[in-house]
């Protein structure tokens, strides 16, 4: 961005700066900017400082004082404007100016081969460069610029539209507020990037975060999204987020032509004028490979580099370098043709099993959790991971001091792969799998087509913590204020002692507790109130009845006019609802058949809980899916789990619990597994992709 004469001069115009030189008001501000924005530059592309942050912290102050007394020396571009004043109250959906498309993966050499003969095959061509490089592993983001004016950033959102995210993205120092794009006759651009937090900040933030006893953020990905998505841009910035640009969607001229099909003349060149305009780029880890071998060879030197890199990574992209040939091959309604995306196998790493907790959920159910000497693996610290059930521990021989190999299972859920029986040293003991609940002591037992042990003690102390947590969560009764940590202390303190007991809370005493005020409990008192009206199938969900989801409150609930309809419903009768199986209409008719469950919707009717099916209630439908049945699986990447059952049910349609003949589509996403290769063996089931199916609802 800065030639080293220009450097030079900076340097000098720094020093003058700091040594109070003659200046008027008008050429000390434009000296400044340049100033600081140089500076900018060196601290958060190049990782290179060379000021002191105490003359920093005194250049921008003096800037910031002489911008105060004369407001009409402001620009838009100034540093200062960075964190805006006021918080946004809210995220507006603004369209993509290009679809922010997924990638297709690939996981093997054979993979990439196939992709290359693709590719080849649809250029006409034996001989095609391609760039590789890391693939970040943060929260998408994309920057419009006009006129070398940032004037827009969203997230991802569905792909197609997202949020408007510009006060927080002006807060992060690594995306210029202007840039030259002018000077390669760029008038708009939108960029494609990754907003991350490097590995050793996020460390740091985390061991503040437990000495001021906050809760510990749960690694860099998570941390970055939510902290995009923050209403006061001043604490985003404080986040330390950084952004990496990658990608050039769309670049027209001032005539409104596509300077992608012309002018700009690959992706390398497009890194390089980034890079020159002043953004962070992967420039440095960016390899052209005119090859396959070439291709796999810089992978593999990438696999042993990710764990030493700064930024987390969960795998590469390759894609065409010449954006002509980009245009030509173009895209699916999924992803581009011209790109794949190269997934590194799991990472796995080793530790030792130091002891076994036993926890009991809300069911019942007695899961046995491993605890293990903290190790760190992609992103995060495990120390805990759960052991399934006893069979699993009997499968695998795991023992009490047993060397464990440890997976992130889809680079996210924690998983014992095995153990290392060659590290055994004779200090290994067996786990025993308690016969009593580990909670209330009663005798544990195992139905014979089960594998998990279960306490059926109805007034077991651990259940009902659960059960509470349960009820009171998003996709039960969803009351705000009343969280998992917060059930817990409740309960220690005696103010909790099951669900009825929520909306008796001694407020008078919650407001005299430490980090509790008039405010906090206003809005504890004002979740709770709210959660009373709530439709009947959310009433239904937050009882915990084994086997009944969402889905199923939903189905169970609109063929009943009141909860306490569901007593004098036979076996038969709820068998007779669709989608309603043996197994589900037992667990209902058990539930309630227990008088204590009875005495529980009693109690919740007095205090004022809705029991009742109403008109307003119901799931607005049209009838574009009706008499079709779906499933998901995989990664979704234009909506999220909940939003596409929602979608199927607005539109008239089924959801499924599994692949069988009763399925009519199978809307997959990234990493689909099981499912889908068992759906594809069944004729009668239709495989679409995200695009397809939100084309089916329009």
């Amino acid at each position: 961005m800065y030639s080293a004469e220009q450097q030079q001069e900076l340097n000098k115009l720094t020093e003058a700066l700091v040594q109070q030189g003659a200046f008027s008001n008008e050429e000390k501000v434009k000296a400044l900017r340049r100033v600081i924005n140089y500076h900018d530059w060196r601290y958060y592309v190049l990782s290179e400082p060379t000021l002191l942050d105490v003359d920093y912290d005194k250049l921008f102050k003096e800037l910031k004082d002489i911008e105060a007394a004369n407001p009409a020396l402001i620009t838009p571009d100034s540093p200062t404007q960075r964190v805006a004043r006021a918080l946004t109250d809210d995220f507006t959906q603004v369209s993509h100016l290009v679809p922010m498309l997924s990638l297709e993966n690939s996981y093997d050499s054979d993979d990439l081969n196939d992709f290359d003969k693709k590719i080849k095959e649809l250029a006409k061509t034996a001989n095609v460069e391609y760039c590789v490089e890391p693939k970040f592993d943060g929260s998408s983001i994309a920057l419009v610029y006009e006129n070398d004016m940032l004037v827009r950033a969203a997230t991802r959102g569905d792909g197609a539209v997202g949020e408007d995210i510009t006060n927080n993205a002006k807060a992060l120092a690594s995306i210029p507020l202007s840039a030259n794009f002018s000077k390669y006759g760029i008038q708009r651009i939108e960029i494609r990037g990754e907003v991350i937090i490097q590995r050793d900040i996020f460390e740091k933030m985390n061991a503040e975060r437990k000495l001021k006893g906050e809760k510990e953020f749960q690694n860099p990905r998570n941390t970055a999204s939510g902290s995009l998505r923050l209403k006061d841009p001043s604490e985003a910035a404080a986040r330390k987020l950084e952004a990496i640009l990658y990608h050039v969607s769309f670049a027209e001229d001032a005539e409104g032509k596509n300077l992608l099909a012309g002018k700009l003349e690959s992706h390398y060149h497009t890194i390089e004028i980034l890079h020159e305009c002043g953004f962070k780029t992967p420039i440095k880890e960016l390899c052209k490979c005119e090859s396959v071998e070439e291709i796999q060879a810089f992978l593999t030197m990438w696999d042993e580099k990710r764990n030493t890199f700064n930024i987390d990574t969960d795998g590469m992209v390759i894609k065409v370098n010449s954006l002509a040939l980009q245009q030509r091959l173009g895209a699916t309604s999924h992803h581009p043709r011209w790109a794949v995306a190269y997934k590194f196998a799991a990472k796995q790493a080793q530790s030792r099993l130091l002891d076994v907790e036993f926890q009991v959920g809300r069911t019942g159910a007695v899961t046995p959790v491993a605890k293990i000497q903290p190790v760190p693996l992609a992103g995060v610290t495990i120390s805990s991971i759960s052991l399934h059930n006893e069979a699993f521990i009997t499968e695998k021989d795991i023992h009490i001091n047993d060397t464990v190999i440890v997976e992130r299972a889809g680079e996210v859920i924690p998983y014992i792969v095995g153990v290392v029986p060659n590290l055994r040293d004779g200090s290994e003991r067996k786990i025993d799998f308690p016969r009593h609940c580990p909670s209330c002591n009663e005798e544990l037992v195992k139905p014979e087509e089960e594998a998990v042990w279960r306490c059926d003690n109805a007034d077991c102390p651990a259940q009902t913590e659960e059960r509470v947590i349960h009820y009171v969560s998003k996709d039960a009764m969803d009351i705000d204020g009343l969280g998992r940590a917060i059930v817990i202390d409740f309960m220690q303190r005696g103010y909790l002692k099951n669900v009825e007991g929520i909306y008796a809370l001694p407020y008078d005493e919650i407001q005299t507790l430490e980090g509790w005020g008039a405010k906090s409990v206003e809005k504890l008192k004002k979740g709770i109130e709210e959660s009373k009206n709530r439709p009947l199938w959310r009433l239904l969900n937050a009882l915990g009845i084994r086997h009944v989801g969402v889905t199923t409150s939903k189905d169970v609930a609109s063929h009943i006019d009141s909860i306490f309809d569901l007593p004098k419903k036979s076996l038969e009768d709820l068998t007779n609802i669709e989608g309603i199986g043996p197994k589900v209409a037992k667990s209902i008719v058990e539930f309630f058949s227990n008088e204590g469950n009875i005495h529980l919707l009693e109690a919740l009717d007095k205090y004022g809980v809705n029991t009742k099916n109403r008109p307003e209630d119901a799931i607005a439908k049209n009838n574009k899916l009706e008499g079709k049945t779906f499933l998901f699986t995989g990664s979704l990447q234009l909506f999220g789990r909940d939003r596409a059952k929602q979608l199927v049910e607005e539109n008239g349609g089924k959801l499924l619990s599994g692949v069988s003949a009763n399925l009519n589509y199978l809307v997959v996403g990234e990493d689909a597994g099981s499912k889908l290769t068992k759906a594809q063996k069944i004729p009668t089931i239709t495989v679409l992709t995200e695009d397809e199916f939100l084309a089916m609802i329009g």
